[in-house]
């Protein structure tokens, strides 16, 4: 396991590092423009290409389909989306909470002294007579922007580079059909599903936001209609140089996204810039799987590889699409390079307890 990790994570360091030492050295705009780029062509290239490859075919064609992962997917994906939503939701009591202590704090210091008189009006309240303060208690989570990146990074799981890279070593040949199934579904359902609609909503103010907007961008995903594209033409040869463009821009894009993540990661500002990253790493990688773990044990008494196989790829770290999706929609970066960089460390600790206790 050791040496297949080392594999997997070898040209995420590297790219990265190049993202890092790099950084100073390039234009400004040169970030949002790579983002952008992988949107729109990048993502949809790759896609094209994986959908075309045989042993693509192969896979779906041969494997014995295992009914259920698709619906654990769909199942993860959805628990994922409501435990973010849970957590935004308590931080938000609880920054309320304090504010209110803070508010009551301030105005029993204030009556003990002698204020003059203020003339009431149409525009003053007895609340503006004391000194309100006016940022309480910091608020990392609170713009629209923070909490579309938030629910991305702990929804969206790197199931294709990192899970597929480990599955072989740790799941039983038999059962290996379900972490493959699971990462099809991931990626079609997750990044251009949720991950578009999620992006979407938040890019929006309340105020402008309207349900056709999020069906717009859903039907107009460039990564999504070229996945078609390249599926529905599996049997129709290409020229070869254009078939071997394609394919070699599989290692282009996903190297890029790497250094698109490296350079996010280049302007995070120590140590405050990571933290706000360390709550959804930690529902991607700890309780999203073990909420996996235990409801497919109990509702489905599934066990043995096919539960490890689930619960792994439950637990894979924060994707770098959600970075590329942050980008176009103009979302928070550093929480989504963060996470990332956060989440990727913690399965390294993770792993021995997922195959300890679900193995």
């Amino acid at each position: 396991m050791g040496e297949t990790l080392f594999h997997a994570y070898t040209p995420l360091i590297l790219w990265m590092s190049l993202g890092l030492l790099f950084f100073k050295f390039l234009p400004a705009w040169i970030p949002r423009f790579l983002g952008r780029a992988l949107f729109w062509v990048g993502l949809p290239l790759e896609l094209i290409a994986l959908a075309r490859r045989d042993n693509f075919n192969q896979i779906h064609g041969d494997v014995s389909f295992p009914v259920l992962a698709p619906i654990i997917t769909v199942a993860e994906l959805a628990i994922g989306f409501v435990v973010a939503l849970l957590v935004l939701w308590i931080w938000k009591q609880f920054k309320i909470s304090v504010y209110g202590r803070q508010l009551s704090k301030t105005k029993d210091e204030n009556s003990s002294y002698p204020f003059p008189s203020v003339p009431h009006s149409p525009l003053s309240t007895p609340d503006s007579q004391f000194p309100i303060p006016s940022s309480p208690l910091p608020t990392p989570y609170s713009p629209r922007s923070v909490q579309g990146s938030f629910i991305l990074a702990s929804v969206l799981g790197n199931t294709g580079f990192v899970g597929l890279a480990i599955a072989p070593e740790l799941i039983n040949g038999n059962d290996l059909d379900w972490a493959v199934v699971f990462s099809i579904a991931h990626n079609v359902i997750g990044p251009y599903g949720v991950g578009v609609f999620t992006a979407s909503y938040f890019s929006h103010s309340q105020s402008t936001n309207h349900w056709w907007i999020q069906l717009r961008d859903l039907l107009t995903v460039p990564a999504l209609w070229a996945f078609i594209f390249g599926y529905l033409t599996q049997s129709i040869p290409f020229p070869p140089l254009i078939e071997s463009g394609l394919q070699g821009s599989v290692s282009v894009v996903i190297a890029s996204a790497f250094v698109l993540t490296g350079i996010r990661l280049a302007q995070l500002k120590g140590w405050k810039s990571l933290q706000v990253g360390l709550a959804p790493a930690i529902l991607r990688v700890i309780v999203i799987p073990l909420i996996v773990g235990v409801a497919i044990t109990f509702l489905l008494d599934l066990s043995g590889s096919q539960r490890l196989a689930m619960v792994l790829m439950s637990g894979m770290p924060s994707a770098f699409v959600g970075l590329i999706l942050a980008e176009e929609y103009n979302l928070d970066r550093d929480l989504i390079a963060s996470s990332i960089i956060i989440s990727t460390l913690l399965l390294l600790l993770m792993l021995p307890v997922w195959i300890a206790v679900f193995g």
